[in-house]
């Protein structure tokens, strides 16, 4: 994607190398045109400052240094998501979105006491040490996290692959704080996953919004009907712990599902609102859709999840969303540094905002840690059918031999077992058999 003057981003935190996301469209040039009276003493007040650090500070410090200091603390002190990007933070904002980066692999944003982690990203190396959505870092190696901005905590956690990093992790409903060691890497994130849940219903998931994520999600709809030899009946679809990306391939995906309306709509304090709707083709045909939500779904995946909701094409289960419904953009400065700055709250189909809110689920399950069950023996089950002699239904026909031919199963074997442990999964599925039992 080529960089252009000014980029719009929606993403939860200051993540980049460990996860950022650039939208794919240009905001329009009203900021450019906006007007701001400038108080020069307050210029002067700054000139002083810097002046007195250059002549009595303990050591010596370039004009650099103090204005990327000085930028880097302007812009974290309006919202948790503005940020100065040096060049090296940018540029690695510009290749994040490709799906392939260096890191541990999580999305982060500042909190009271530390770094919270809004979510992993499946199949990191953060994911794969048991970090969770809604941890606090309370360290980083030995550096405490809550001395730390957002850019040199995710500094903090960069490096070389194989190299590695003890975070001290704070977790609610855990009595102490504990050291995870996250081992870093190259981190190749897949955007869309698919399967079945039974022979008659799919899931499918996205890791998060990156290039062409609607267009591979609609792939693995075309190749999951043809593996059936039919439509679906129905799908889940899990953004659990979807920290966001791409706006635009957030509308693409929402709009997948839907004939008509509005997605999803911007307003700024300057500059031109936008709205995108809808156009004509569900990709499932009206059938059920369950959209599987925590507090690890965040910004773009929320989008998706409030435009199905408000639009009552999909039923939400799971647990209340990140909320963060706020646009920033992204202004290349002259010197290979950015800006990164809030512009506008997004809001749904409703015209609710969910910026600190989130978005409630139609349906609240918790997820609920679940063992995997041993293997018992079980005594066969004697129908009327299996009985000597047993009268026929009056149908016509008698079964020869009395069971129903069993066609092949569609399901994984990975699958199957992540069915027996997420009881989330477990609930949308049963939901989904339901509202397919009561179509026409």
């Amino acid at each position: 994607m080529r960089t252009s003057k000014r980029r719009l981003i929606l993403s939860t935190g200051v993540a980049l190398m460990v996860f950022s996301a650039v939208l794919a469209w240009n905001p329009q040039r009203g900021y450019e045109q906006a007007e701001a009276a400038t108080d020069y003493r307050q210029l002067q007040k700054f000139s002083q400052v810097m002046e007195l650090i250059r002549r009595s500070y303990v050591k010596e410090v370039s004009d650099e240094e103090l204005i990327d200091g000085a930028l880097e603390g302007m812009l974290t002190h309006l919202d948790p998501h503005s940020t100065y990007l040096n060049k090296e933070m940018y540029k690695e904002m510009q290749v994040d979105t490709s799906g392939e980066f260096g890191g541990i692999g999580i999305e982060i944003t500042a909190a009271e006491g530390g770094i919270r982690i809004v979510a992993p990203i499946e199949d990191t190396p953060g994911y794969r040490a048991g970090l969770q959505a809604g941890d606090l870092i309370i360290k980083i190696d030995d550096v405490l996290a809550k001395d730390l901005s957002l850019p040199e905590a995710v500094k903090r956690m960069r490096g070389k692959p194989g190299t590695s990093v003890v975070l001290t992790i704070f977790r609610e409903g855990v009595d102490a704080p504990f050291e995870v060691k996250v081992v870093r890497d190259i981190v190749h994130v897949k955007s869309v996953k698919s399967d079945f849940l039974d022979n008659d219903f799919a899931y499918l998931r996205i890791t998060q919004f990156q290039e062409k994520t609607a267009d591979m999600l609609l792939e693995q709809i075309r190749k999951l009907e043809k593996k059936r030899g039919a439509p679906l009946a129905g799908a889940v679809l899990d953004l659990r712990n979807d920290p966001g990306g791409l706006l635009d391939e957030a509308v693409k995906v929402a709009d997948l599902f839907l004939d008509k309306g509005v997605i999803v709509s911007t307003k700024s304090r300057v500059g031109k609102n936008l709205t995108f709707e809808a156009t004509p083709g569900d990709v499932l045909r009206g059938k059920p859709l369950i959209v599987l939500i925590n507090q690890g779904t965040a910004s773009a995946s929320e989008i998706v999840s409030g435009a199905l909701q408000d639009h009552h094409r999909a039923v939400l289960l799971g647990m209340r969303s990140f909320g963060k419904g706020s646009v920033q953009s992204v202004v290349p400065l002259s010197d290979g540094t950015a800006v990164k700055l809030t512009t506008a709250l997004y809001y749904t189909p409703s015209g609710r905002s969910i910026q600190a809110t989130g978005i409630e689920p139609d349906i609240e399950v918790e997820p609920v840690p679940i063992k995997p069950a041993e293997e018992k023996r079980r005594l066969p089950v004697i129908l009327e059918r299996d009985l000597r002699g047993h009268l026929a239904n009056g149908n016509g026909k008698k079964e020869a031999s009395g069971k129903k031919k069993e066609g092949v199963n569609l399901v994984s074997e990975q699958m199957r077992k992540r069915l027996g442990m997420d009881v989330q999964l477990q609930r949308a599925l049963d939901l989904l058999k339901g509202l397919h039992a009561l179509r026409p």
